[in-house]
């Protein structure tokens, strides 16, 4: 069999295979094989093994894509520069920026043994402890996120803090405006409503973007303990609470709010409560958070 009919859509393993063998540590100049893994709702990521390692490939979803929601080159430089902070990131071994291998850029990193729960039921299978101990560690690993020195790390170009919170909000109603298929007013008046309550940003950090419990990795014989954060394509330079106010909407139904969430990940027994995140977080950032209900709203805006 060809290595190309071992090849799922999107990779070449053909012209890979002399790309890993110049580029990538440890790999030889052997046969590839791919898979892509399920789940990813955004760039695309593969499995590549030459039968005896593996590593895992990243590139943008297939078809007409918009170059700045899908830099390749973006998610590769945040990975490297984050590899010798206390965030768990996986290790980055190459990047290309050449379309004519597999059709797009693309980068390669280390194939992390984990466990990324993603349901209500998955999560249920957790002791009490290991619930408990995988909210904290959850909580300290995005603290740990906003606390990186970004200008040592060699990030300080990651994006512009200043005006983070109104520009967003500018470019989510120009969204808005550009693809509703029917009026609702309601969604007009938060947009307005939001932008009048703006509150003062602190010091500005790394912000993840779409930081929560499936986007990162628990250790396969312990789910009370992160190993990797992954899917950072949304990363950028600006108020870290735009992290924690999504983290919290996906967390579980926050008081009071009519909204309903993905995940609910408080409601599964042992998990820690909203409050109990907002507590750990406040702790270990030392962050003002009596503005806190407008992040979990603009969240929801988002």
């Amino acid at each position: 069999m060809s290595e190309s009919a071992l090849a799922p859509e999107g990779v070449d393993l053909e012209k890979l295979r002399e790309f890993f063998a110049g580029q990538v540590a440890d790999a030889e100049d052997a046969p590839l094989r791919a898979s892509l893994i399920a789940g990813g709702k955004s760039n695309l990521t593969y499995v590549i093994t030459d039968g005896v390692r593996e590593w895992v490939l990243r590139r943008p979803p297939l078809g007409h894509v918009v170059e700045t929601a899908h830099d390749m080159g973006r998610e590769f430089r945040v990975l490297r520069g984050l590899a010798s902070t206390r965030v768990p990131v996986p290790r980055v071994f190459a990047y290309c920026d050449d379309p004519s291998l597999i059709g797009a850029p693309f980068y390669v990193m280390e194939r992390i043994d984990g466990r990324i729960p993603r349901t209500a039921e998955e999560m249920a299978t957790f002791t009490p402890d290991e619930a408990r101990r995988c909210s904290f560690s959850l909580v300290d690993v995005m603290a740990d996120i906003h606390g990186v020195d970004f200008d040592a790390a060699g990030l300080s170009d990651l994006g512009r803090p200043e005006g983070f919170l109104e520009r967003n909000l500018r470019r989510w109603g120009k969204q808005w405006e550009a693809n509703k298929t029917s009026d609702i007013p309601e969604i007009d008046e938060l947009g307005r409503r939001l932008q009048r309550a703006l509150p003062p940003s602190g010091p500005p950090s790394i912000v993840h973007g779409d930081y929560r419990l499936d986007n990162t990795m628990l250790a396969p014989d312990d789910p009370g303990r992160v190993i990797a954060v992954l899917d950072w394509e949304m990363s950028t330079l600006g108020d870290p609470l735009t992290d924690l106010g999504l983290f919290l909407l996906y967390w579980g139904k926050v008081p009071g709010a009519a909204i309903g969430t993905s995940q609910g990940v408080a409601e599964v027994p042992g998990f820690i409560t909203t409050d109990e995140v907002v507590e750990r977080y406040a702790a270990n950032t030392g962050r003002d958070l009596e503005h806190l209900d407008f992040y979990v709203v603009f969240a929801a805006y988002k």
